[in-house]
């Protein structure tokens, strides 16, 4: 296990600064419910940069998510390939942008917990109730007994 990275946000994005990484699934608790397996690893890059007078940081996350579909409760896996601009702002500037779709604004901390934010992007970006495609689902009984359609047992009864 190795220790947990933090950055001086601010800092990371005025001198253009770029971590790379990767994290296991199994790592990322709040993750943990929505996956059907937790093993596997994410891949993570995280990149400070100025947009006008504006810090921003770049998150790009790439993997799969084994999750649980939501028709069949099969296992599906989900391929991860996200970006995502955060615009960094002093919490008392944070309501300043959020009616705005375009941006994505953040506290801009001195100490930010880089795992917690690559967690946070992962939860907001993984569908809220995943599903294979149509007509990929495999019926599961689980265990369960199929009964018999009573019209199949009428259509015996015909002959």
């Amino acid at each position: 296990m190795f220790a947990r990275p933090f950055i001086d946000s601010v800092d990371f994005a005025r001198n253009g600064k770029e971590l790379r990484g990767e994290t296991g699934l199994a790592e990322l608790s709040r993750l943990v419910d929505m996956l059907a397996r937790t093993d596997g690893m994410l891949t993570y890059v995280v990149s400070g940069y100025r947009e006008g007078d504006s810090d921003m940081l770049k998150v790009s996350l790439q993997g799969t998510c084994i999750m649980r579909c939501q028709r069949c409760l099969g296992e599906m896996a989900y391929p991860v390939e996200m970006v995502s601009r955060l615009l960094l702002l002093p919490a008392d500037r944070l309501d300043e942008v959020e009616d705005d779709d375009e941006v994505d604004a953040i506290e801009a901390e001195s100490r930010l917990d880089v795992i917690a934010l690559i967690e946070e992007e992962l939860l907001l970006g993984l569908p809220f109730a995943p599903r294979h495609p149509d007509g990929e689902c495999t019926p599961t009984t689980n265990g369960l007994q199929q009964k018999a359609s009573p019209f199949a047992v009428l259509a015996g009864l015909k002959k």
